[in-house]
């Protein structure tokens, strides 16, 4: 059709004679499973705000993170690059991690500034701390911050409580850090936050920020990386008991109101239609919690692994009057919402190596991704191993398999932290949509022509590898105990005297 292609001509246009340029909302749910919004199939979760936006806007099938954990995804989506050229490997982050993610690498905040956006982000940060709050958004072209700057339960589990407040969330946490703090900028505000009604805080907060915006009528770009439902889960009174699913249910249901207020707030303040909201999660599902971890639907294992399930994520794009609604099987990634927003803004994309490309034409034309291939590097990637898979098209290649402790529980054992390391020589090999459970290795007897596509798979991974240039790993730098956030510095004994 050539009325949505008008569309997008159009949108083009407006923003080159200076009107109102979009402003782009991000949300970033936290270890959610490709099968675990009503709108991909679970039966009884409740998102209807979620369900909202992919019944109004595009619904993706083949939409990947880039790692599956959490702080070298999340470095992914704001840079637009690999987290080993940032160097967000291996793990994750701690709260007395000396590294983070550099300050030489360039954000979504730091593209869109230049233009005068406002800029803002409320929830998980988990991309370092640091010396003096060093590495805070605050410090990498985020105007405010209202969150927790790392997991949460990366902390005692005596101060998370489920509601009613005397019943505790099940679940171990770390013992010997400090109590999870809640900060402002740069200042703490609460340590030990009261997790009954920090989502109540942080929607407040976002809805502030869009309603400050707007009423100067000025872009803005809001980043909500959300806690939800990362283990253990909480949710306060509005969400508490009231789906059927439990525990993990309640906090996305939370989760999913917090995704309606925001909406709302984009319609009371009347830019919902000069508004990009896109939504995804980090990484795949934490299958060793169970019924408390998530659902990866019909993909295989979870996270902590390289498999469909550890890496393709739900994600949907919503923008009325600009976005039709519908379903696209492109192949898209975190890593296009960087050069996404860029072309959308009219801004500078970073001088560097991005791995991102454009999605406007699958967002505005439901057209052809410009996305051909997808990268899977495992939680520890090294230049001596190189990839661990590679989708091109829709056939996936395992260069190596390994199972994972945050997949652990699931019946098939290569999900298993006992399923070790393994090369394939030749690699496994996938079609993704005849068998996107990967049950089903291609053969030579097969329609497909295994040779050729061999060849066409090791000459692309040949190429990006070429490509890549490996980042000081930040994590690996080790940590030091006086770097945890402690509200009152100079008290002792550390960490517990940490409340405020």
């Amino acid at each position: 059709m050539e009325l949505p292609r008008l569309g997008f001509v159009a949108l083009l246009c407006i923003c080159a004679q200076g009107t109102s340029p979009p402003n782009f909302v991000v949300i970033f749910a936290d270890d959610l499973g490709f099968g675990d919004l009503g709108c991909y199939g679970h039966p009884s979760s409740l998102t209807p705000n979620l369900d909202r936006l992919a019944a109004g806007g595009l619904r993706f099938t083949d939409f990947y993170c880039t790692s599956p954990v959490c702080s070298p995804s999340r470095a992914s989506l704001l840079t637009g690059r690999y987290q080993t050229r940032s160097g967000i490997y291996p793990g994750v982050l701690y709260p007395a991690s000396i590294g983070g993610l550099p300050h030489n690498e360039t954000t979504i905040a730091e593209v869109l500034k230049p233009l005068g956006y406002a800029t803002a982000a409320v929830g998980k940060w988990h991309l370092g701390f640091g010396q003096n709050g060093t590495f805070l958004p605050t410090k990498q072209g985020f105007d405010e911050y209202l969150g927790i700057p790392y997991s949460h339960d990366m902390g005692p589990c005596h101060n998370l409580t489920c509601f009613p407040p005397d019943i505790k969330c099940f679940g171990q946490c770390d013992i010997d850090t400090v109590l999870v703090p809640l900060m402002h900028n740069e200042v703490i505000k609460e340590q030990p936050v009261n997790f009954l009604n920090l989502e109540r805080a942080y929607s407040d907060f976002a809805t502030s920020f869009i309603t400050t915006s707007a009423k100067k009528k000025q872009p803005f770009f809001l980043y909500y990386p959300s806690h939800h439902t990362h283990y253990p889960q909480y949710a306060g009174q509005e969400a508490a008991g009231k789906t059927s699913r439990g525990p993990f249910g309640d906090s996305l249901l939370e989760f999913d109101n917090t995704v309606g207020k925001v909406l709302a707030s984009l319609e009371e303040n009347g830019v919902i239609h000069n508004t990009l909201v896109f939504f995804t999660s980090d990484n795949g599902p934490s299958l060793i919690r169970m019924s408390r971890g998530g659902n990866a639907g019909a993909l295989r294992c979870g996270k902590g692994t390289t498999y469909e399930g550890g890496m393709r994520e739900p994600a949907i794009a919503f923008w009325p009057g600009t976005i039709t609604p519908g379903v696209t099987h492109e192949l898209a990634s975190t890593l296009d919402i960087l050069p996404t927003i860029a072309r959308l803004a009219g801004a500078k994309t970073p001088p560097v190596e991005l791995d991102g490309v454009d999605m406007t034409e699958v967002l505005i034309n439901h057209g052809t991704s410009k996305r051909e291939a997808m990268m899977f590097y495992p939680t520890d990637p090294s230049e001596n191993f190189g990839l661990f898979a590679l989708r091109l098209g829709k056939y996936k290649a395992h260069f190596y398999t390994r199972g994972s402790t945050l997949s652990s529980t699931t019946p098939d054992k290569e999900c298993s932290v006992f399923a070790t390391l393994t090369a394939h020589d030749p690699p496994l090999l996938f079609d993704l949509e005849a068998d996107p459970s990967e049950h089903y290795p291609l053969g030579p007897s097969g329609e497909t022509d295994i040779p050729a596509l061999l060849e066409r798979i090791k000459k692309v991974k040949k190429q990006f590898e070429a490509s890549m240039v490996f980042g000081e790993s930040q994590i690996g730098k080790g940590s030091d105990p006086q770097l945890q956030p402690c509200c009152s510095p100079q008290c002792s004994p550390k960490p517990h005297c940490c409340q405020c």
